[in-house]
């Protein structure tokens, strides 16, 4: 599969990649989703799915899929508090969970570095735009060592 894309998530191919790696048989795959053969197959060419069935993805391939729209959130979705405004309306009480923390992998975190390493954004850009906090990234940079 390589390098992970963010950007463009196609779900299909992503699972139809994982079942390969892991040589998962499609009978188990069917009894296991509760489709038939063919369904997998048409499963695998498409770009999205309903959330119960990459749920179900999920369990089977023992992989958490959804982290893939979490990274991409991350990237492509930067939260930024431009004033005052933004700042009242994100203290708001919500019957739906707070996520304190985002989820960052070591595709995320290399891609971010990568940002850096090849100047297409400083340090202090990262910081602002994808709300790393300073030491975090810092610790990141010190890690995986690069040249920044």
């Amino acid at each position: 599969m390589g390098e992970p894309n963010f950007k463009i998530i196609h779900i299909g191919s992503i699972i139809k990649e994982k079942v390969k790696e892991q040589k998962i048989d499609s009978e188990r795959i069917c009894n296991f989703i509760n489709v038939k053969d063919k369904d997998i197959l048409s499963m695998y060419s498409m770009r999205s799915l309903d959330s119960e069935i990459i749920l179900k993805w999920c369990k089977l391939l023992r992989y958490d899929l959804f982290r893939l729209y979490s990274q991409h959130l991350i990237i492509y979705c930067p939260t930024k508090l431009s004033n005052s405004s933004d700042l009242l309306e994100e203290k708001k009480e919500s019957q739906l969970p707070q996520f304190k923390k985002n989820i960052y992998t070591k595709e995320l975190i290399d891609f971010i570095l990568e940002q850096i390493n090849s100047k297409k954004m400083t340090k202090k850009q990262v910081i602002d735009d994808y709300r790393i906090p300073k030491t975090t990234l810092y610790k990141w940079i010190q890690k995986y060592k690069k040249n920044i």
